[in-house]
């Protein structure tokens, strides 16, 4: 399951545009819309500091948080965030309006396990293609990071999705084919497993 979910206070923002967004920053606030779930987008400011804590505190983009907005609370998901590319602090964050029953579409980190249970241990790498998978999941339900268990695997071998048990109600984005997630491979310098372990 995801990150434990959080509450923000917000206040809606009559003006929107460069100028009013730069004021909004001057005092600790940042600007943010809330859309989606077929009603009109709604502008707001939050508090800095709350915001930027829970994007470096991890799983910001996968967690459904509440908001409220002078006192109307609004469940939501983080769907962007933009940072300042010099100073590294946020700019905008826009979130999309979830129900309990909304479907909702997020990059869920992959773990991996059992790595010295493989043929990593004797000197062979792992080779990860993808660090994340784009999965259609429920927004009441977002999987924290999906395991993956490299127990007994060998050099050559390949992890695909159809490998990785997904939690219940969850699809892939990617439906046209098995693909890769990780392989296990030689080491650069060209010796084998076999070499390496003997080594």
């Amino acid at each position: 399951m995801s990150h434990a979910s959080y509450e923000l206070k917000a206040e809606t923002r009559e003006r929107v545009g460069k100028g009013s967004s730069r004021e909004l920053r001057r005092n600790g606030l940042i600007p943010a819309v809330i859309y989606g779930d077929k009603q009109a987008p709604i502008s707001i400011a939050l508090n800095t500091n709350e915001v930027t804590k829970r994007i470096h505190g991890g799983g910001f983009m996968t967690t459904v948080a509440t908001i409220d907005v002078n006192g109307e609370k609004i469940r939501v998901l983080p769907k962007d965030y933009q940072l300042d590319p010099v100073r590294d602090f946020t700019m905008h964050v826009d979130f999309l309006r979830v129900s309990a029953d909304s479907q909702v579409t997020v990059a869920v980190p992959v773990h991996f396990i059992n790595e010295e249970k493989s043929a990593i241990k004797t000197g062979a790498v792992l080779n990860i293609v993808r660090h994340d998978v784009e999965l259609h999941v429920p927004a009441n339900n977002i999987p924290e990071a999906l395991t993956v268990d490299l127990a007994g695997l060998k050099v050559g071998d390949s992890i695909h999705i159809s490998a990785v048990k997904l939690p219940a109600g969850t699809s892939p984005v990617i439906t046209d084919r098995d693909f890769t997630i990780a392989t296990i491979v030689a080491p650069a310098a060209g010796m084998d497993a076999e070499e390496a372990a003997s080594e």
